[in-house]
């Protein structure tokens, strides 16, 4: 009994006197046929050598060729018999056809076999090292040429469509391993379940997110598309495209969602900020420009990442900033800090300042005049935003902020005259606003402060309690801080300026109840204390 693929006839056995009247392109391709018929015999996909591999078993590199050869001769012999151009003989456009197909047909489940071996020994991350002395992936390399020619010889003969379901198959699960063994994604961390979390369980997620999607789609995406070019190449790289979206679209989509899922229950509040300015990083720093190159720039994943980076993460950042703003506004002036010490409020804000600091790119992205343009919205208290848990910024205590037109007023004399006043109005808010929104909420917090000052019933107080929190902000900023670079080396100087001249003014008040101790005595243990 033979088996389904082998022809009944051998090669050896005598022709009838008909086959002796055969031409000699008809002799030819039977004996092509013949030939192809003994290979496919010793590598029969259900034969003894179905274990072993014909490309990656280094004893048979020649019948590799050979055994791709006689798949493309036997497509060819179908070919000539259904042309009709031989005799109506046993093999003239009958048996001749229906056994070539046979064995083309046994050819292709050897190479479906064979695709299925070589896909089985890639990584699920593939990585070329683009430097020539380097041979840690020449075995990557190798096997990324059996494939395409196993794919080419599958395409040429009509059998791309088994080719690339088992292609996609095997390498969409060798990508949804790999994503999650960088907890990028899984059952724990989809769009769905961020949903029902809370933002103190979501942010651990996310910390895993931010590392996981930049290495996701830096290597495991980037990878997967170079060995789509490789395997479908020429004539076939609109069939690579075909499939690297099927492996890789929807799951670099789902990455993107949990990112924008996140950021929506980020919501306006100012402690939260940190972690959305990461996701801007990532996503401006490494996500996008790795989308670009696997996905290419014109793709709807570019386009779905730039719209959560432009639009939804910086109108979040702009939000959670505002509402930080209206928080600091919100401060009670009344809350005074007995003997004029530096006020919870300022440490908090400029310690929050100075984390801030370390985002300066994305803000300047976020509040650059190409992404916001939208000036004439207001912003802190009158965007109308709820700060939520940090409404009372610092101090933990509620209440309505002063009015800055009350800064200086009061038993501090010309006490807020010297420190930074800026206008309202929207023109000056939006040229500091917008360019710059750390100045800005330095600028919130010494309006604050200045109103805070005007409330001691003591004025020599309010110019130690001016003094002291100067100082501080300039000690903050000063240094060659990230913070010194953004406001500059020049307002730092001028703080500490400030300050010297707040205390000068304080002693000489206190002067007049000490009458026994000089200024420059006074000055002396005052510098001393602070």
């Amino acid at each position: 009994m033979t088996r389904a693929g082998s022809r009944s006839r051998s090669p050896l056995a005598p022709r009838s006197p008909l086959a002796l009247r055969r031409t000699l392109p008809a002799i030819v391709v039977d004996d092509t046929v013949d030939a192809a018929a003994i290979l496919l015999d010793k590598w029969h996909p259900e034969g003894s050598s179905s274990g072993r591999s014909l490309f990656l078993n280094s004893t048979t590199p020649d019948e590799a060729d050979s055994f791709l050869r006689a798949a493309k001769d036997l497509h060819r012999a179908m070919l000539f018999y259904a042309s009709g151009l031989t005799t109506k003989d046993l093999h003239g456009g009958g048996h001749g056809l229906i056994e070539a197909q046979e064995l083309l047909d046994t050819a292709m489940r050897r190479l479906q076999l064979e695709l299925k071996i070589l896909l089985a020994s890639l990584p699920n991350v593939i990585q070329f090292q683009h430097d020539d002395d380097i041979q840690s992936t020449d075995g990557l390399r190798e096997t990324c040429g059996h494939l395409r020619a196993v794919a080419e010889a599958m395409l040429a003969v009509g059998y791309g469509t088994e080719c690339v379901s088992i292609f996609k198959a095997h390498r969409r699960s060798s990508v949804a391993a790999a994503l999650q063994c960088l907890q990028v994604f899984s059952p724990s961390l989809q769009q769905a379940t961020i949903n029902k979390l809370t933002w103190d369980q979501i942010d651990p997620k996310m910390q895993c997110w931010l590392a996981g999607a930049r290495t996701a789609f830096k290597s495991v995406f980037v990878g997967e598309r170079e060995l789509c070019d490789r395997v479908f190449a020429g004539d076939n790289a609109s069939v690579g495209d075909v499939v690297f979206s099927a492996v890789a679209d929807d799951q670099a989509t789902s990455i993107l969602a949990i990112a924008e899922a996140a950021v929506a229950r980020a919501k306006r509040a100012p402690e939260r900020l940190f972690r959305v300015l990461d996701v801007h990083d990532a996503l401006t720093e490494t996500i996008i420009p790795a989308i670009v190159v696997a996905f290419g720039d014109e793709s709807e994943l570019k386009a779905r990442a730039v719209t959560l980076a432009v639009t939804k993460v910086a109108d979040a950042a702009r939000g959670m900033v505002a509402s930080f703003e209206a928080a600091i506004e919100k401060e009670p002036a009344k809350a005074t800090v007995p003997g004029g010490a530096v006020h919870p409020l300022t440490r908090y804000v400029m310690n929050y300042l100075v984390f801030l600091a370390d985002y300066e790119n994305a803000l300047a992205q976020i509040y650059s005049a190409e992404q916001f343009t939208d000036t004439s919205s207001s912003v802190g208290s009158g965007s109308g935003g709820t700060v939520g848990s940090s409404s009372t910024v610092g101090s933990g205590s509620g209440g309505t902020a002063g009015s800055s037109s009350s800064v200086g007023s009061g038993s501090g004399g010309t006490a807020g005259s010297s420190s930074l006043v800026l206008s309202s109005s929207t023109t000056l808010r939006t040229l500091s606003l917008w360019s710059n929104p750390i100045g800005w909420l330095v600028s919130v917090l010494k309006l604050k402060l200045d109103a805070i000052a005007g409330n001691y019933r003591e004025a020599a107080l309010s110019y130690l309690f001016l003094a002291n929190n100067t100082h501080y902000m300039a000690k903050k900023v000063g240094g060659g801080t990230k913070l010194e670079a953004i406001l500059g080396e020049e307002w730092a100087e001028a703080q500490t300026a400030k300050a010297r001249g707040y205390m000068e003014v304080y002693v000489r008040r206190r002067a007049v109840r000490r009458p026994d101790v000089t200024l420059t005595q006074q000055l002396a243990l005052a510098r001393q204390r602070n």
